[in-house]
C-alpha cells in the first residue's frame, strides 16, 4: 500500500495529515461529538473513548491522526482502535460539517489504511450504521467490504451499529 501522508495535497482543497497530541485531545472529543449527535445519541462506548484517547486507543498500541485544511484548520479525525494482535478497528471517524466535501473524508481514510498497514494491522474493521450512506460508500470504494462475521463479533458494541465492513487491499486498488 502506498502512504498517502506524504504525497500531494488534494487538488479541491489544501489538506495535510496531523499526527495526535494530547493537545489534541479535546478536537479529537469535539469533532467526534458533533457527527455523533447530529446522527444518533452518545453512547457510553462513545464516551468512554473519546474521553480518554490516550488510554483508550494510543497506549494499547492504535493511533489518531487529524487532517488540516489551510485556511479552516483541524477538519477532521479519525482513530484505529487495537483490538487484538494484528487486529484494529476503524473508528471515530469525523469531519466537521461546515467542512464537508473538501475530499478530506477520502484524504484521511487513506491515510488511516496506510497507517494501519505500518502498524501491522492483518485485520482492519469499521462498525458504523445504514444512516452514514455516503461514508459508507467513501468506505466501499477504499476497499472495505460487508461482514457478517465482523456484525456477529463486534456489532453488538453500539446500539445505532447495523453495518459491519472488513478491509480488503485488492478491492480497493
Amino acid at each position: 500500500m502506498r502512504r498517502v501522508a506524504n504525497e500531494a495535497c488534494s487538488t479541491t482543497a489544501d489538506l495535510r495529515i496531523v499526527p495526535f497530541c494530547d493537545d489534541l485531545a479535546r478536537t479529537f472529543h469535539d469533532i467526534n461529538v458533533e457527527w455523533i449527535q447530529t446522527m444518533f445519541r452518545l453512547e457510553p462506548t462513545d464516551r468512554e473513548v473519546l474521553e480518554n484517547p490516550r488510554t483508550r486507543i494510543l497506549d494499547p498500541g492504535g493511533d489518531i491522526l487529524f487532517v488540516e485544511n489551510t485556511g479552516r484548520g483541524l477538519i477532521g479525525t479519525c482513530a484505529l482502535q487495537k483490538t487484538g494482535p494484528g487486529q484494529f478497528e476503524l473508528t471515530k471517524m469525523g469531519v466537521l460539517e461546515t467542512s464537508r466535501g473538501l475530499g478530506a473524508g477520502r484524504f484521511l481514510l487513506s491515510a488511516m489504511i496506510a497507517r494501519a498497514t505500518e502498524l501491522g494491522a492483518e485485520r482492519l474493521y469499521l462498525l458504523t450504521s445504514s444512516k452514514c450512506a455516503p461514508a459508507i460508500r467513501l468506505y466501499e470504494e477504499a476497499g472495505f467490504r460487508h461482514d457478517a462475521g465482523v456484525m456477529q463479533e463486534f456489532g453488538a458494541r453500539y446500539a445505532r451499529c447495523d453495518v459491519a465492513m472488513l478491509y480488503s487491499p485488492a478491492a480497493g486498488a
